[in-house]
């Protein structure tokens, strides 16, 4: 069997639906749909919360970043994924392959970060809403915000300078229509305990520690909210943090059943592996702009009121 250095091993072959190859131009439609609202969402979200100042507040602050976040996932695999299913591309280069993968396990991390920081905010919002705006002031906000950046950075550098250590052999094909680490990992033909130690750490230093926390502020603010006395009072606190909720939800449970699968599911069906990746890819940055236009009334009367205001200039 012939082995390669990872600078001779290229190209690698992406997948899409095994078996439904005829229909890939018929399955991209559903792709082009989803990044679409995907794109206008998220773009709409950011537009909103910058134009309108009554929004220029922490939460919505965060909400931007975690638009940000997911127009670059949008941004980081549309490009692959469509070259599949419109003109059955299937090759990409080695490099080009750890660039993609290291920039989507950046947002993916990015996104887990910002949702930390909005667990903080609806904590101190809660539990000590006289001193809010003096806690999450400017100078805070900037600071965890440069801080999740920098740890996604960083911590994701030794991942795509082990994967280059690692010897592969004939096999290149890759099981969805991008790049990520354990999926790579998976065709080397040498020892890649390292790096399968190394993405399982940081999912717990990172992922898991952020999901801790973020458990930990809800305790925090149940305990706050079942403190106060009128009822009325308390569904509007809890309400506050039902679209944060929500998005947690839809990052985690995706991402922690996509790590599952790669790394424990062998007799798993490979239908579930390519399906489980596009919900963990998609899912998300699709449905967090939906959830927070019809759960954030802020956001509502805000786009109404551009809407209103375009209108009446467009009459006039």
């Amino acid at each position: 069997m012939r082995v390669f250095n990872s600078s001779d091993f290229k190209p690698l072959l992406l997948s899409g639906f095994s078996g439904l190859e005829a229909y890939h131009t018929q399955i991209s439609i559903l792709f082009c749909v989803l990044y679409l609202i995907d794109i206008m969402g998220n773009s709409t979200i950011m537009i909103v919360i910058w134009m309108e100042q009554s929004l220029h507040a922490p939460m919505y602050f965060f909400l931007s970043m975690l638009a940000i976040s997911d127009l670059g996932l949008c941004a980081t695999t549309l490009p692959t994924i469509l070259r599949l299913f419109w003109f059955n591309a299937r090759e990409i280069d080695f490099d080009a392959c750890l660039a993609q993968m290291y920039f989507i396990h950046i947002f993916s991390m990015m996104e887990s970060g910002i949702l930390l920081s909005m667990a903080f905010d609806r904590y101190v919002a809660i539990s000590n809403p006289l001193r809010y705006t003096a806690i999450l002031n400017s100078s805070t906000i900037m600071k965890m915000s440069v801080g999740f950046v920098l740890r996604a950075i960083i911590v994701l550098i030794p991942a795509p300078v082990l994967v280059k250590q690692l010897k592969f052999c004939e096999a290149n094909v890759l099981s969805h229509s991008y790049c990520l680490h354990p999926d790579i990992i998976k065709l080397s033909c040498s020892d890649h305990l390292v790096s399968s130690f190394l993405g399982l750490t940081v999912i717990i230093i990172t992922f898991g520690v952020d999901s801790v926390l973020i458990l930990l502020s809800y305790v925090k603010i149940l305990t706050t909210v079942l403190g106060i006395a009128s009822p009325e009072e308390r569904v509007k606190a809890l309400n506050t943090c039902v679209s944060h909720i929500c998005a947690v939800l839809l990052v985690y449970i995706p991402m922690l059943g996509v790590s599952i699968i790669h790394r424990f599911g062998k007799c798993v069906p490979h239908v579930v592996h390519i399906i489980m990746g596009y919900v963990y890819l998609l899912l998300p940055p699709v449905l967090n702009p939906i959830v927070y236009c019809i759960k954030a009334r802020e956001i509502q009367k805000a786009m109404l009121k551009k809407i209103i205001s375009n209108t009446i200039h467009s009459v006039l």
